[in-house]
């Protein structure tokens, strides 16, 4: 069974994402090394000491106490007065990433915002700086809200795109970048410059985006529909690819493009971060012109990503518009998946839990064996970590203690049923409990 499409003439996020070229302009995303504003989970500022997780199930597998020493998953048995903290028989699974979400649009946490009929990316952005000036709440604080949510539901690791144009300055990464100082002991958060405008269309953005990087509050400088959305193709890379190489950081790039002009845009990254030698510092997000092509038509692109290790993300739009995952994968290429949007002037839906975006991925690919379901979440846990350069997640020996204990019988039935996260844990530390964010230094045991 698929979800049902929208009724003809409508249009909505799901359609803009679908429109391709002529209605390109949504979201963006890309890769990096480290994130510059985030501590790594595990690092010296997350240490714990030694916390021992009784009775629970890796992976849901047989139970097990899983030893924490400093932020890290210990191999040893845990010496005496450790902190205990009871599982009681949960499932312990590896904590999510969202590598795709715009915190700094939200209206989470808020009051009921009612939306107008739009007709096109440029009504879109009209009515996202109309709500902008609207909220009485600042940026940070409404980007905290939806975070600490996030952080609630499971989430370790976020890629976070904040709008940069001449209608908001940098308001968005300021924004941004304090719930990211608030958040540290509980989220690693890289932030994107974003040019939802576009970048060569709207005077004054370039200048913003050098401004930005100048600043050191963001990791990545983004882009958009160089073709469909801006119209400047080589203008628009060269100035996006000239700002990274200037300030030695990655590039996080939004293309809804499909067809000739999204895989010339396309070849234009990939001939930009061969020459620039930013291997492993450039990622794509949505990417629709990969998802139609053949294994013959796909391989000699999948290839270049991969020999230049340039990442993708995907939002698991529908059937049609989900990225080829495992296709990519055989050519080494990093593919994480993201959240976008969440309450915004776009849509109302969205929610930034990454296992509910699981869910939504073995949803619109129809999958249904166990092997399939958990390769969902493997997609939403360490495919995020893997864009991000972060560590995964995965319980063993000196990975992070980043996890998620939720009542359940097995992994493919949590990604079905999707249960309540009882205890999310970061770092080692208990950070939200019963679905519910904790603060910083809230209990760990009880």
């Amino acid at each position: 069974m698929q979800p049902s499409s929208p009724a003809s003439g409508t249009f909505s996020r799901r359609t803009v994402l679908a429109g391709a070229a002529a209605l390109a302009g949504t979201a963006a995303t890309t890769t990096a090394a480290a994130p510059a504003g985030a501590a790594a989970s595990g690092a010296p500022g997350a240490s714990t000491g030694t916390v021992v997780f009784r009775d629970v199930r890796p992976l849901g597998q047989d139970p097990t106490d899983l030893v924490v020493v400093d932020g890290r998953v210990s191999r040893g048995p845990a010496p005496r007065g450790a902190k205990v903290v009871d599982g009681g028989g949960r499932i312990a699974l590896p904590s999510l990433v969202d590598a795709h979400i715009h915190p700094d649009k939200t209206t989470w946490g808020g009051s009921w915002v009612s939306r107008r009929p739009a007709s096109g990316i440029a009504d879109y952005v009209e009515q996202d700086v109309e709500l902008f000036h609207s909220q009485r709440r600042p940026v940070g604080e409404r980007a905290y809200g939806l975070m600490t949510h996030a952080v609630s539901r499971g989430t370790r690791a976020m890629r976070a795109h904040a709008d940069v144009a001449p209608a908001y300055g940098l308001a968005g990464v300021e924004g941004l970048a304090d719930a990211r100082r608030r958040l540290r002991h509980a989220l690693d958060v890289q932030i994107v410059a974003f040019p939802q405008h576009g970048v060569i269309r709207t005077p004054g953005t370039v200048e913003l985006l050098e401004e930005a990087a100048r600043s050191g509050d963001v990791d990545m400088i983004g882009g958009i529909d160089p073709g469909g959305f801006d119209q400047a193709p080589e203008e628009q890379l060269d100035a996006v690819f000239g700002i990274a190489d200037r300030h030695g950081i990655g590039l996080d790039i939004h293309l809804h493009d499909r067809g000739a002009k999204g895989l010339e845009a396309m070849r234009g990254i990939i001939d930009r971060t061969r020459a620039l030698s930013l291997t492993g510092k450039v990622t794509v997000s949505h990417v629709f012109c990969l998802t139609g092509l053949t294994n013959g038509e796909l391989g000699p692109v999948a290839a270049d990503l991969g020999d230049l290790d340039i990442a993708l993300t995907t939002v698991a739009p529908s059937d049609s518009l989900v990225l080829p995952i495992a296709r990519l994968r055989e050519h080494g290429v990093r593919v994480g998946l993201g959240s976008d949007g969440v309450r915004d002037s776009w849509s109302p839906f969205g929610n930034a839990d990454m296992l509910h975006r699981a869910h939504l991925l073995g949803w619109v690919t129809d999958v249904r064996l166990d092997d399939e379901l958990t390769e969902c979440y493997r997609v939403a846990a360490h495919g995020g970590a893997d864009v991000m350069g972060l560590d995964h997640a995965d319980l063993a020996p000196g990975a992070p203690a980043d996890f998620v204990l939720v009542k359940g019988e097995c992994l493919p039935q949590v990604v079905v049923d999707m249960p309540q996260r009882d205890i999310v844990v970061h770092g080692g530390a208990v950070v939200a409990r019963d679905g519910e964010y904790l603060g910083r230094g809230g209990p760990t045991g009880r």
